[in-house]
């Protein structure tokens, strides 16, 4: 191996729409050292893999590698192991890392001396849909204040966005496990931690992303990141944050309200009884008036937008809190993120 260069890896499973411009903004970072592109291609049904080839064949820095699987953290290994640099840094196809992205990456790295360097996930949309998916991932009501969804104070971190990362450290701890298939990178980072090394959190660093593009994608794609996190419930305890514990709260207390009205209408619930229980509808109502309040905020867009986040919100944490209630009593399974299968996604501009 090299004593210098960076190896980018990416995964890549039915991302016609969006692979182009994730591959260009990898390829034009100005670096000083060699660089190289490792795509690690799933079965894709949408014309990604002629696309990938193209791209490969216009450009000698990309290379491709198979994953049959599909999965990410089985991709990842892949273009890890195929890999011939000693830094590694993520990216994912639905993103976009800004200008000089890998060069401070590479810089934060050695200043401070950590295995594993993040920054910023800055959602971006197009249509309104969109645009209100993107708000909601940039604010700390829609996915729970993470520091990489819109930190702004440099540290040590619980884990990092995609991450920029040194070989010789995911080597020692065994790079990503492949039986975790959402939340790898959380559970990656954990590893890296507990071996002695520091994850480290740097806001100047910066990645586009671009949220699912339908209510229905957005829908699966959550579940299965919430039936992954109680997975890791299941695995790791309370090593989780948190935070991770409040959209299933919201379901069981949306459980227990419709469980209260059904029995206040049959009569089977009436008087005092049913006054104490009617307490059950005022954490709810709590929580519409701040989806309400989220949806008319400066800042909300258009009028389709607010109306788009009106559902969203209680979609984005209703379908993460079924998940992860159905992965902490009987694990993950093979639940996959369904959002990536089979998909047609309008080309970015």
């Amino acid at each position: 191996m090299p004593e210098n260069g960076v190896s980018f890896v990416m995964p890549v499973l039915n991302e016609r729409a969006y692979l182009r411009h994730a591959v260009e903004s990898v390829l034009a970072q100005d670096l000083d050292v060699p660089a190289e592109l490792v795509l690690a291609l799933g079965p894709s049904t949408d014309g990604t893999t002629e696309l990938a080839e193209a791209l490969a064949r216009d450009d000698r820095r990309i290379r491709l590698v198979d994953n049959p699987a599909a999965h990410i953290p089985v991709g990842l290994n892949a273009a890890i192991r195929a890999s011939r640099h000693p830094t590694v840094i993520r990216v994912d196809a639905h993103s976009e890392l800004a200008p000089g992205y890998a060069a401070r990456a590479l810089a934060t790295l050695e200043r401070t001396g950590s295995a594993n360097v993040g920054g910023v996930m800055h959602a971006e949309g197009r249509t309104p849909f969109q645009k209100a998916v993107a708000r909601l991932y940039n604010s700390p009501v829609g996915l729970g204040g993470g520091a990489y969804h819109g930190g702004a104070h440099e540290g040590e971190a619980e884990s990092a966005y995609l991450g920029v990362m040194r070989r010789s450290v995911l080597d020692e701890v065994g790079l990503f496990d492949e039986t975790v298939r959402r939340g790898e990178d959380w559970e990656l980072n954990l590893r890296i931690r507990q071996a002695g090394h520091r994850v480290w959190f740097d806001p100047g660093l910066s990645v586009t992303y671009w949220p699912r593009e339908s209510w229905l994608r957005l829908a699966r794609q959550f579940r299965a990141t919430g039936a992954w996190r109680g997975e890791l419930v299941r695995r790791f305890g309370r090593r989780n944050g948190i935070r991770y514990f409040a959209p299933p709260a919201l379901v069981l207390l949306l459980t227990l309200a419709v469980i209260v009205s059904v029995l206040q209408l049959t009569g089977a619930l009436s008087g005092v009884a049913s006054l104490i229980a009617s307490a059950v509808y005022l954490p709810l109502a709590a929580y519409l008036l701040l989806v309400l309040a989220v949806a008319l905020a400066p800042g909300g867009g258009g009028i389709r937008q607010r109306l788009w986040t009106l559902l969203v919100l209680p979609t984005m944490h209703v379908a993460w809190g079924v998940g992860f209630l159905g992965g902490v009593l009987k694990g993950a399974g093979d639940t996959v993120d369904a959002s990536r299968l089979g998909t047609r996604n309008t080309p970015l501009p």
